[in-house]
């Protein structure tokens, strides 16, 4: 029906919603994980994941700004996910990969790991287009974003092993989220109080990587 609505619809342009704020913060994201895509091709990756960790705060604060807005349009909503969708693809499906790509020196053991990470992501994201979440507060397998949050965290690590070794940490953490992600399990959406835990945890790791020699 919506589609209809707007095949006969002449006062919509694509850019017309710019002006939507929850569309602008979800761009800000996308301008974010591209940063951190930038900064895994040149090897910055400490910079790179703080990069991408502030794209996922954009990510979740576009849906509460959206929810939080008074009189959106049917099209400003229908837009608002399918560009969200679009975004996460980048921010979680192929940052990841060429992060880890980049990390392992662009060696072509990891191509078949990157092509499974990427390839997950958007039969995840394709999934939930169409079938949504169990409920309100459930979602089926673990969320994408989760998987950027999980490896700055391992990413802390790092020193305390060898290159090669880390290496491998790093590869099988990634193909272990790849599997949680799609599988058949039920896993808790968090709520708005989470997201000033992310941007307190954001905060804290973006300096603790900033300032590492």
């Amino acid at each position: 029906m919506l589609r209809k609505k707007v095949k006969n619809s002449s006062e919509y342009t694509m850019l017309y919603f710019l002006k939507d704020l929850p569309n602008i913060c979800s761009l800000t994201g996308l301008l974010s994980s591209l940063m951190g895509i930038y900064l895994s091709i040149m090897g910055k990756y400490n910079y790179a994941l703080i990069a991408v960790l502030w794209s996922v705060i954009f990510d979740w604060a576009d849906g509460i700004i959206a929810r939080s807005l008074k009189g959106r349009t049917d099209y400003h909503r229908t837009i608002g996910v399918q560009l969200d969708s679009l975004i996460d693809i980048v921010s979680f499906g192929i940052f990841p990969a060429i992060f880890l790509l980049s990390y392992g020196k662009y060696n072509t053991i990891f191509l078949p790991g990157v092509f499974l990470m990427v390839a997950g992501a958007a039969i995840r994201l394709s999934y939930f287009n169409v079938f949504g979440m169990i409920d309100k507060d459930t979602y089926r397998g673990l969320a994408l974003d989760n998987n950027v949050i999980i490896l700055s965290f391992v990413f802390i690590f790092e020193r305390l092993f060898s290159y090669q070794v880390f290496t491998i940490i790093i590869y099988v953490v990634m193909l272990l989220l790849l599997v949680l992600n799609l599988a058949p399990i039920r896993t808790h959406k968090f709520g708005a109080k989470w997201f000033y835990i992310l941007i307190v945890y954001t905060v804290l790791i973006s300096i603790y990587y900033a300032n590492l020699q």
